[in-house]
């Protein structure tokens, strides 16, 4: 969990930077990310002061209520952070209630007679109350009991079950066994949980150094998001170099066709999922957002063009040290190349320009 780099990607929608903040691997998906861009991360051929007016992006003041953190925003992400590291509790003494998940094992029969897949065997499996789907009223009959009962559950199946034609519309009893009521346990942030579990990646000490580091990451984030919306709405775009859209077409494409052999699909198969026939099809269903994209590209480039903005290879081990907490990162340079990786450090560079530049109210 890092704000900064959840801010990026709300902010740029830029390939790797968005995949990287939702936690994928650095698998290769054919395409080439590094394809267009020099040594310096920037668009070869394309001087985008060519193209973009920018409006006066050093000091933008920045409203208290944006940068201003809640205590309800502050607890939410210390939540979310703590949940990560929630354990399980097996419950015993008490009934099952509506949304608990439950560990449960039974058995199925029609007219006394078990019939197949109806049953866990044994194995146990966990159902959560209101959330699981199961046929019938099957969940909301364990409402009540207890961890270690046994008892009938009786449902009948849908007039229409594809999954087995032959139990479409029929009675069915359920034997089942209550194993027991799963908990989640979510840790308190205290100085030896943080010391225990956080000291490594996040470098905190404390329980207050971490919501101190929290508070601060959520106004930047939220100041981020600001100024970029200004920047981006304030500035003039005369027109769009088509390298620019087709890189996001042809980046698109590609994340289609990973995730088609992932599944073992064609990428015709692919395309039907999101309801278009071809790839021109695509383009055109999704031709804004690609111009969207197209957009940020450029009026980041032109930011640091005309700030003077530049990275090195030092400002891409930071960029993965500091906000995506990576130490060795030559599995992305090895599938992504060095080009589009140090655009990735050169879009943070210029985030943190605009905030380093703003005002506070």
């Amino acid at each position: 969990m890092n704000l900064k780099m959840r801010a990026a990607a709300l902010l740029m929608t830029l390939g790797m930077t968005a995949g990287m903040l939702s936690g994928c691997s650095a698998e290769k998906s054919g395409f080439d990310y590094s394809e267009g861009y020099d040594e310096d991360g920037r668009w070869t051929q394309v001087t985008a002061l060519d193209y973009v007016t920018l409006p006066d992006y050093t000091g933008i003041e920045v409203p208290s209520d944006v940068h201003t953190v809640t205590q309800e925003q502050l607890d939410s992400t210390l939540s979310s952070l703590l949940s990560g590291y929630a354990t399980e509790k097996q419950v015993l003494d008490r009934a099952i209630e509506d949304g608990d998940t439950v560990n449960i094992d039974y058995v199925g029969s029609v007219d006394g007679v078990e019939f197949e897949g109806g049953s866990t065997q044994g194995n146990g499996t966990e159902v959560t109350i209101g959330v699981t789907q199961y046929i019938d009223d099957f969940l909301e009959q364990l409402i009540g009991h207890k961890p270690g009962e046994s008892f009938d559950v009786e449902v009948t199946f849908p007039d229409e079950y594809p999954n087995n034609e032959d139990l479409a519309g029929k009675d069915a009893v359920f034997a089942v066994t209550v194993n027991y009521i799963v908990e989640q346990v979510t840790p308190e942030l205290t100085d030896d949980f943080v010391q225990e579990n956080l000291k490594d990646t996040y470098g905190w000490s404390t329980a207050q150094e971490a919501m101190d580091s929290i508070k601060s990451d959520l106004s930047w984030s939220a100041s981020a998001e600001y100024l970029w919306e200004q920047v981006t709405s304030g500035s003039q775009i005369s027109e769009l170099p088509q390298s620019m859209v087709d890189y996001q077409f042809n980046r698109m494409l590609g994340e289609y066709q990973q995730m088609a052999d992932s599944y073992g699909m064609t990428l015709d198969e692919a395309f039907s999922m999101v309801g278009v026939a071809d790839e021109e099809e695509l383009r055109q269903q999704y031709l804004e957002d690609l111009e969207a994209n197209a957009k940020d590209e450029l009026v980041l480039q032109a930011i640091a063009e005309d700030a003077d903005i530049h990275v090195t290879e030092e400002d891409v081990e930071d960029y993965f040290k500091t906000v995506v907490h990576l130490e060795d990162y030559s599995a992305y340079e090895q599938n992504y190349g060095t080009p589009y990786l140090r655009r990735v450090a050169l879009n943070n560079r210029v985030l943190e320009y605009l905030v380093d530049n703003a005002t506070f109210a």
